[in-house]
């Protein structure tokens, strides 16, 4: 048995429980790794971490407030492996209290004495100046259409199927043969909470097209755009205005910033919609920036299209004791 532990280092309370939990772990004979929150990034890999999510860990044990879970989150992105999160943060929205001790909930959880929750996160995938758009008008397919067979289904390029190259690297061997890789690679992010475009350093509004699943559904010039999950209405869509959504909700939360228009409200769309923001007409002045889950995302060339949907496979939660989501949302926001 394998258990990764994610400590928010700056947190001294988490730093003691880790230490805690280690000491644990060892007199039951399971193995463990410890990681530090800060040495996490949504862009680069982890080296120990990637490690032992090769092992087969069992759990990850995330110590620490909602920003450490988010963070495990991405470096687990859709392996399946549990998230165990106790609160040392303010919030804990996503994580489980502390009050009893964190050695109380990971035993009941070895035990297999949680409820599991299936979060839906985001695939998000950006096209820059110059770059290939495999979704667009000149495209070959469109990632609304996935499995309609007028997307061209001989076609094996990664490129235009990007779930195919996700699922052959969990399910493929070594000796599989490999598609070719395109001459463009996508850039493709995770979010379990959500993705923001915002105006950028300039302070300026950008202008931008919204469409969900090939239908266009506005011009816009504002702050920006916030696309979240369930799980992610209640952070940064929540603020600027969006629904409080239950957390087992499969679709999309899309909530405009501050757009200049009397005529603008946020939109819930099904579990296979595709939200497309074209950045394509906004001037180079008026630099968009993208956040996923709070974290900058810093590119080499301007942004012309982003693509938010359902990531392929869901984040598991468990939960110890856990209180109702309705309960918990009316004891912290009302």
């Amino acid at each position: 048995m394998h258990i990764l532990i994610v400590r928010n280092n700056s947190n001294s309370k988490a730093v003691d429980a880790s230490l805690l939990l280690a000491t644990y772990l060892a007199t039951q004979g399971a193995d463990y790794t410890l990681v530090n929150s800060s040495e996490l990034s949504c862009q680069g890999g982890h080296e120990e971490l990637n490690a032992a999510l090769a092992s087969e860990v069992e759990m990850a044990v995330v110590l620490g407030g909602d920003g450490t879970i988010l963070r495990t989150a991405q470096q687990i992105g859709t392996s399946g492996v549990p998230i165990l999160g106790m609160n040392f943060g303010r919030l804990g929205f996503l994580a489980n209290t502390s009050e009893e001790g964190v050695v109380s909930a990971v035993a009941a959880a070895l035990a297999g004495d949680v409820v599991a929750e299936q979060r839906t996160n985001l695939q998000i995938d950006v096209v820059c100046e110059g770059e290939p758009d495999p979704w667009g008008d000149d495209g070959d397919c469109h990632p609304e259409r996935g499995a309609d067979p007028s997307c061209h289904p001989a076609h094996d390029d990664p490129l235009c199927h990007p779930e195919r190259s996700a699922q052959r690297g969990v399910e493929g061997s070594p000796a599989a043969p490999a598609d070719p890789a395109p001459a463009t690679p996508l850039r493709t992010f995770f979010a379990l909470n959500e993705l923001a475009v915002t105006r950028g350093a300039h302070g300026r509004i950008i202008d931008f097209g919204l469409g969900v699943s090939g239908a266009h559904i506005a011009d816009m010039r504002g702050d920006g755009l916030v696309v979240a999950t369930a799980t992610g209405s209640t952070a940064y869509a929540l603020s600027a205005g969006g629904p409080l959504v239950s957390p087992g909700f499969t679709g999309l939360v899309v909530v405009p910033l501050a757009p200049h228009t009397l005529h603008s409200r946020a939109i819930v769309t099904a579990s296979n919609d595709v939200v497309e923001m074209d950045l394509s007409r906004n001037a180079e002045t008026r630099e968009a920036t993208l956040f996923v889950d709070g974290e900058l995302l810093v590119f080499d060339r301007t942004v012309r299209r982003v693509y938010i949907r359902r990531g392929d496979a869901p984040t598991v939660l468990l939960r110890y004791q856990r209180e109702g989501f309705y309960e918990h949302a009316a004891r912290v926001f009302f």
